[in-house]
This record gives structure tokens, C-alpha cells and sequence, in this order.
């Protein structure tokens, strides 16, 4: 597929850091849309809430109900009406409990209790913790995606098979590991 190469040689080309920031956001968001739209809506970018005070950086409407598929179970398991995904292209700094309390801070009720941060980084310990003190008391489940994770899910497209089953993989692999 002429796109996936297109998308996965963006996601390779796209800098780390800072001056890269907008463009990884950019890049993420094509990605994820050629990816999981169908059967997710077309995502709403950096939506503000009403005052003014909280951007999000892409937010992918779920408006499936049938629990046969991926996206209804995470609907009906997760309450995930809109689905949060937090793009964070750090080139030395870590993805810490402060991006996990930040993404947490955006996950209002009606929108449901799934979001992804999408990062070139691996998160370090303190995060992975703060995510399970979430799940055990608010019950959010954050999930990290990385661009490793993007281009699998590009090949698992490209394979003509279901990118979602990725995301199902991680948020059961997050239930496994949650203590």
C-alpha cells in the first residue's frame, strides 16, 4: 500500500524534540485517521474546553455500540464515547507521572475512561505506577503508544487485518500487568 510507505517514512523522517513538535502531532494524527477511521469518526483537533483552559491534542469520536466489535467493547467496557490521544515528541526527556496526571486531567466522564499518549519515548517506572493508581481509583485506563507501535499497526493494515486489535492487545496487556 503506497500510503502505509508514505506514512511510515514520515514517521521516520518526522525530528525528535521540541522542533519537531508539530509536525509529530501532525504525522501521529494522519496515521492513527488512515489507521482506525473507519470505524472511529474523524478526529476533532486540539479541541479546547469551554473557558478555554484544556487543549487536547486529537480526540477520535467512538460512536460504535456493537460489542462484537473492538471499538464497541472499549465503548461499552470503558465507557470510551471519545477516545484521547496525547501526542509527546521528547527527544531526552522521559514520559513521567506528569504526563499521565496531564492526560488524566483531560478525561472528562461523557468522554469515557480510555486514552492513549502517543511518544517516541518509553515511559519510565513512575509513570506505568501513576497509570495503575489511576485505573484502581478512577478506573482510566492510559495506554502508551509508541511510534514502534504505529508502524506495527501500519503493517498489520497493510496485512489487510484489523490495526484495532493492537489497541485491544495493549489495553489487555494493561488489565494483566495492573496490580
Amino acid at each position: 500500500m503506497k500510503e502505509v510507505t508514505e506514512l511510515r517514512g514520515l514517521i521516520d523522517s518526522c525530528p525528535w524534540g521540541r522542533r519537531g513538535w508539530a509536525e509529530f502531532e501532525d504525522v501521529c494524527t494522519a496515521t492513527l485517521t488512515f489507521l482506525l477511521v473507519p470505524p472511529l469518526g474523524i478526529p476533532i483537533i486540539q479541541p479546547r474546553t469551554l473557558s478555554g483552559t484544556d487543549r487536547r491534542d486529537a480526540i477520535f469520536p467512538n460512536r460504535n455500540f456493537d460489542t462484537g466489535s473492538i471499538w464497541g467493547q472499549l465503548r461499552h467496557e470503558l465507557g470510551a464515547r471519545l477516545v484521547l490521544f496525547e501526542f509527546k515528541n521528547y527527544d531526552h526527556e522521559e514520559i513521567s507521572k506528569e504526563e499521565v496526571n496531564q492526560t488524566a486531567s483531560y478525561m472528562r466522564e461523557p468522554m469515557g475512561r480510555l486514552a492513549l499518549v502517543c511518544s517516541t519515548k518509553t515511559p519510565n517506572a513512575g509513570a506505568y505506577i501513576k497509570r495503575n493508581t489511576l485505573f484502581s481509583l478512577e478506573k482510566k485506563v492510559i495506554l502508551f503508544l509508541n511510534i514502534d507501535h504505529l508502524k506495527e499497526m501500519l503493517a498489520i493494515k497493510e496485512r489487510g487485518d484489523d490495526p484495532s486489535n493492537l489497541i485491544m492487545d495493549l489495553v489487555e496487556r494493561f488489565y494483566l500487568q495492573h496490580e
